[in-house]
């Protein structure tokens, strides 16, 4: 498996993949000011996340991705994603009503 760059193509609409985010230092849990860098994480990306009429869509783009966990982020965090590959037994993700 590969990583794709956004710029080459993008998940489709609600898929859940591993994405790359190069600048992704995340503080650690009490105020000790102390970060983390984890630069590979899950999220579920979102087409069109921002409405036309939305200011955030001129200043962070018309997509999104959701965080599992994680926080959210915006579509230009992502810079390369992957999709989650099947389980050792061929499992594949199943989204159910009410899953996001």
């Amino acid at each position: 498996m590969n990583w794709i760059s956004v710029k080459e193509k993008l998940p489709e609409d609600g898929q859940r993949v591993l994405a790359f985010l190069p600048k992704n230092d995340i503080y650690l849990p009490g105020n000790t000011g102390q970060t983390r860098y984890l630069p590979v994480i899950f999220l579920r990306f979102e087409k069109d996340f921002f409405g036309e009429k939305n200011p955030k869509r001129a200043q962070f783009g018309a997509h999104f991705w959701l965080g599992e966990g994680q926080s959210n982020h915006y579509f230009g965090d992502v810079t390369h994603w992957m999709a989650v590959p099947e389980g050792p037994g061929g499992e594949v993700e199943v989204l159910r009503k009410g899953d996001f």
